[in-house]
């Protein structure tokens, strides 16, 4: 058997991406070394830190693609830890190597689309609404995050059933990821049901720091679960992300649509579009098809019309959300009913919401076209 060629074995490795950052390994520096002998061929691997959670994914992965390289009949892989000056040089290397880390959304050529998921009161789903469609979206093939800004109710880490801690890259942040969701969260920050005592600025300073010093890569979509209300966290949004468009949550109920009115017409001050608007817990679909208003009805289409009439342009309502026990259960147990149960009437419900939110219409304003005019 002829030997294998360690630039073949060179091309196969670059087909493997790091599982946190989404870019090939040869070309993040984490190759430290590859030995061919006839048909083994032995790689060691650098990690990012010791104890990285993803070892095991990125070992098999690296394995899998030096295997299936002609030729080849053993395959050795090994880990190394990167040096500190390395972990600079990566750190650099995603983020740019100035002192403050740049907010990568308000770039004029960032293609993410923002959303911050907003109710006027507490209690109406909102943190279940914004992992769900989370989940559908990313099981629609985009790359997706989530910025838990709900500081002191945070609760996004346990929804996608994720126990992991962020791994810190000098002063870079890779999130942990479930489902296909990127995310972050004041909870990876404290040890266990601790509460956060933080006032204005230390919150302002909390939700800087989830978008500039996390490294989120090329996502697609960014959710963030805002508090209710319209308090510092959401002003801080508005100042940070002036581009993030508002999702409204509420449900059915005449007060709570009266509620939520008021956290849609904070754009007013802001500037900030509303993307539309979401009802949920609306009716409840009984084992033999009939449905119970458990909250009364109407209350989404309520609010669409009002906002509507507040901004001056049109306000949909993206959809309703059905009031079914397996969305609760689905949270508790970190598996999302949008991508545990699809098919059930509160499943296909989030995924018509994601197909919509998925669909992006590209501006060209503001973007400069390359081309100067003839004198």
């Amino acid at each position: 058997m002829a030997n294998v060629s360690q630039d073949k074995i060179f091309e196969a490795l670059a087909t493997v991406d790091d599982p946190e950052i989404g870019r090939p390994i040869t070309e993040l520096g984490m190759v430290d070394e590859v030995t061919v002998e006839g048909g083994s061929v032995a790689v060691r691997i650098l990690l990012t830190i010791a104890g990285c959670p993803m070892k095991t994914a990125l070992t098999e992965a690296t394995r899998a693609a030096v295997a299936a390289v002609d030729g080849v009949d053993a395959v050795e892989v090994t880990c190394g830890v990167m040096t500190d000056e390395q972990r600079r040089q990566l750190r650099s290397q995603l983020k740019g190597g100035g002192e403050e880390l740049p907010n990568p959304f308000n770039d004029p050529n960032s293609r993410t689309r923002v959303y911050a998921v907003a109710s006027g009161k507490g209690g109406v789903g909102k943190s279940s609404v914004t992992v769900n469609l989370a989940a559908a979206l990313a099981a629609r093939g985009l790359s997706v995050g989530i910025v838990d800004a709900d500081i002191y109710g945070h609760s996004v880490p346990h929804m996608l059933g994720s126990d992991d801690r962020p791994t810190p890259v000098d002063d870079m942040i890779m999130p942990p990821q479930a489902h296909g969701v990127k995310m972050i969260s004041i909870a990876h920050f404290t040890e266990g049901n601790a509460p956060v005592v933080w006032r204005g600025p230390m919150l302002h300073r909390a939700i800087s720091q989830f978008l500039t010093d996390v490294f989120w890569g090329d996502v697609d979509v960014l959710l963030l679960d805002l508090p209710p209300g319209t308090g510092d966290i959401a002003i801080s949004v508005a100042q940070l992300l002036p581009q993030a468009e508002l999702l409204i949550v509420t449900t059915p109920q005449a007060a709570a649509a009266e509620v939520a009115e008021r956290a849609g017409s904070i754009t007013q001050q802001t500037r900030q579009k509303i993307a539309g608007v979401i009802e949920n817990m609306a009716a409840m679909v009984m084992p033999d098809g009939s449905v119970v208003d458990v909250f009364g009805s109407g209350g989404g289409q309520i609010v669409a019309d009002r906002l509507s009439v507040i901004t001056g342009t049109q306000v949909n309502l993206l959809g309703s959300i059905p009031l079914d026990p397996q969305v609760r259960i689905g949270g508790d147990d970190g598996t999302p009913i949008a991508i545990g149960q699809p098919d059930s009437p509160a499943g296909k419900a989030f995924g018509a919401i994601a197909e919509k939110l998925a669909r992006r219409q590209d501006s060209l304003a503001g973007m400069p076209l390359g081309v100067t005019p003839r004198r």
